[in-house]
């Protein structure tokens, strides 16, 4: 079942392979079965696997195979919708056998869908055979020796209630201080592609706010049968803190269950009818204190928890592999006795139609936003907004996007990015008036300039573009059209009075000094910007006000990253130092009472002695935070300013005031900003590019650059 349209490397014994979405497929494979004489079909039905309205493409294979059809229900509603009942009532119809793992989906399939007894079995979920035995030896492979190991495992998503089990470790850390909690699995890939991994983050979040994040280990993988074992061997209790009462299967209960571990599971149906007369301990759903006092009371009584996990290694040995097969066998052959070919009529009523991990590389809406002109500034939702035109300021970021993309080894192929870099740097080339000096910024639609020079920002973000593709770009002639671009920009400097234009010139000198450490203009430039830079903190800053004006504003932290950054390459100690502790002041005043980080709000800002605006937050904030921390990490190698960069860098990812993501993992793209009551749902290129070269520079941090040549 192929849920993408390049499919899945799967093994040899896979001989056809279906499209998700794609009814045709359905059909193509029921005349594939029918033309190989097929003995039995085999369905395993969950809701979310097939196409179509609650999975009804399904029904177009059921309606055409010409062989006896065995479905094992993996989900059974006590109350569908409207759709999954029409598709539940077709399959019921069309299958020989039904096949559920407990008996309360039987006791539903009968009641509520009014399926015959006759066609119901019920075979519980297969685990491997495993001998009963401890769990140092395991433990000493992890090396956890003499930790007491909690275990939840199983595809990640917001239905396992695993906020509850990190909840109640606080308690449970109190009294056994030894206490390890993994929660082993990757996020469900389908929550993955919706969200990103928003879901986890959160968890680790909350491992955090509670206290325990040095007693939670979050294993971000697929395991392979022998690995996942292993953790099972280490393991002394399982939970299983589900959210949904109706849930009737269970797999990972039923191996760890097999394997003969301890159980502390919420009251979901599975659970209550496996770990019933004392096979397990029962909790409500969402009571943290429950799980506390539950794990607490096995291990506080060790002859309870060994009686407890002899009863369920015993009960086990009825749901081994071998003999659940020898069960599905005799279901098989019961239905082929009895099968008899129906008609080929149409069913009635029903019209078939891991470090916390960094998310994944996404540049589609990036891509959208551009054109052979540049990228467009503004969105409306999604869709560019072309009444806005283009501009250097946004340019320039693209440009300095793609060159750090291009620095991280493995993430695509070599030149992936060439077309939007080169459109960027075309834009960046043109924007720059040759016998002025000075960068034009904004454009029109029909590609008209609108001015004759544009601000001296964006003079700034220019020269910083063309200064680190002059050092980092790998086409050789962007390299060389970067240099040229510096050259002719970097004297109109000279004049400005906006600091974080010096900023922005001094991040670009330092990339181009890496690469040219003899210019001397670039030299010159640089001291002259750091003595302003310096200059003005001497004129403002104060013991309770360790700032360089009288408000800060706007992309705050660059002024705190280039002063330490041109600070170290000068070995001027008072310009290092007053950039690190401008940045620590930053982040004190930026960050919530939980936590969180709280860039300064656009409406208002923060004004010495005066007001401070909580919103509206702005994208490019939080990156400016993030690329100033990792600076400050790399110069003096203290672990704070790494936790601190990864604070600024959730913010897009829902780690904020109102618990809402600005990235969106479905389109690559990130929300304008945060307001007191919702995000703004326009994603412009200021934005979108301020998540990714925020995510850029938190990838470079773990995997640095390589050397240049």
């Amino acid at each position: 079942m192929n849920d993408q349209a390049e499919g899945y490397n799967y093994p040899q014994e896979v001989r056809f392979e279906l499209l998700e979405k794609d009814i045709d497929s359905y059909r193509r494979a029921a005349d594939y079965l029918n033309f190989n004489n097929t003995g039995v079909l085999c369905v395993q039905h969950e809701f979310g696997i097939y196409g179509g309205p609650a999975g009804s493409h399904l029904l177009a294979l059921l309606k055409e195979v010409r062989m006896p059809v065995v479905t094992t229900l993996h989900t059974v509603l006590r109350e569908p919708g409207t759709a999954q009942r029409k598709v539940m009532d077709e399959i019921i119809r069309r299958s020989d056998r039904l096949v559920v793992m407990a008996r309360k989906g039987a006791e539903i399939l009968q009641e509520t869908y009014g399926a015959p007894k006759s066609k119901i079995h019920v075979i519980p979920h297969g685990i491997p055979d495993v001998p009963f035995g401890g769990t140092e030896a395991a433990k000493a492979q992890f090396g956890i020796a003499g930790r007491t190991v909690l275990l939840t495992f199983g595809l990640i998503g917001p239905g396992k209630g695993i906020e509850t089990a990190i909840q109640a470790l606080p308690g449970i850390v109190r009294r056994h201080p030894e206490a390890l909690y993994i929660v082993l699995g990757a996020t469900h890939p389908h929550l993955l592609a919706r969200e990103g991994e928003r879901y986890r983050s959160s968890l680790e979040w909350l491992a955090e706010e509670n206290g325990v994040k040095d007693h939670v280990i979050f294993d971000n993988r697929f395991v392979s049968p022998g690995d996942l074992q292993e953790f099972i061997s280490a393991t002394d209790i399982y939970v299983t803190p589900y959210l949904n009462r109706e849930q009737i299967t269970s797999g990972t209960l039923a191996q760890v269950f097999g394997a003969g571990r301890a159980v502390v599971s919420t009251h979901y149906w599975h659970a209550e009818e496996l770990l019933a007369e004392g096979r397990g301990i029962l909790v409500p759903f969402s009571q943290p204190e429950a799980i506390t006092g539950a794990v607490c009371e096995y291990l506080e009584r060790p002859g309870l928890m060994l009686r407890t996990q002899k009863a369920a290694w015993h009960a086990g040995r009825e749901m081994i592999w071998s003999a659940v097969a020898k069960q599905y066998m005799e279901v098989f052959q019961h239905a082929r006795a009895d099968y008899r070919v129906p008609s080929r009529t149409a069913f009635a009523g029903w019209t078939v139609g891991h470090k916390a991990e960094l998310p994944r590389l996404k540049l589609d809406h990036l891509r959208h936003m551009t054109d052979s002109t540049g990228i467009f500034q503004h969105a409306l939702y999604t869709v560019p907004d072309f009444q806005h035109g283009y501009c250097t300021d946004d340019n320039a970021r693209g440009f300095i996007l793609c060159c750090l993309r291009d620095n991280i080894g493995g993430s695509q192929p070599v030149g992936a990015l060439d077309d939007l870099s080169t459109s960027y740097l075309a834009f960046l080339s043109a924007a720059l008036d040759r016998e002025s000096g000075r960068f034009r910024n904004f454009m029109s639609f029909d590609r008209q300039w609108l001015e004759t020079a544009g601000s001296e920002d964006s003079h700034g973000r220019g020269i910083w573009a063309a200064g680190l593709g002059a050092a980092r770009a790998r086409n050789e002639g962007h390299r060389a059209l970067c240099a040229q671009i510096f050259d002719v920009g970097l004297a109109s400097v000279e004049g400005f009075t906006s600091p974080r234009a010096w900023a922005f010139t001094l991040l670009g000198i330092h990339e181009y000094l890496s690469q040219f450490p003899d210019n001397s203009a670039a030299k010159a430039a640089r001291e002259v910007l750091t003595g302003d830079l310096l200059r003005l903190w001497k004129g403002c800053a104060s013991d309770d006000w360790p700032w360089f004006e009288p408000g800060a504003t706007y992309d705050n932290a660059r002024l705190s990253q280039a002063l330490m950054i041109s600070g170290q390459a000068l070995q001027n100690e008072e310009a290092l130092d007053a950039g690190l502790k401008s940045l620590t002041w930053l982040v004190s005043i930026q960050k919530t009472p939980n936590g969180s980080f709280r860039p300064i709000g656009s409406e208002g800002f923060c004004i010495r002695d005066g007001a401070r605006a909580h919103f509206d937050q702005q994208p490019v904030e939080a990156q400016a935070m993030v690329s100033a921390c990792v600076t400050a990490y790399q110069l003096t190698n203290d672990a704070v300013w790494s936790r601190e960069a990864r604070r600024a860098f959730e913010w897009f990812l829902g780690r904020n005031d109102l618990g809402l993501p600005l990235y969106d993992a479905a389109t690559g793209g990130c929300a304008d900003g945060l307001h007191p009551d919702r995000v703004n749902q326009n994603q412009g290129a200021e934005s979108t590019l301020a998540f990714h070269i925020a995510l850029a520079e938190m990838t470079l941090a773990q995997y640095p650059l390589p050397a240049r040549v």
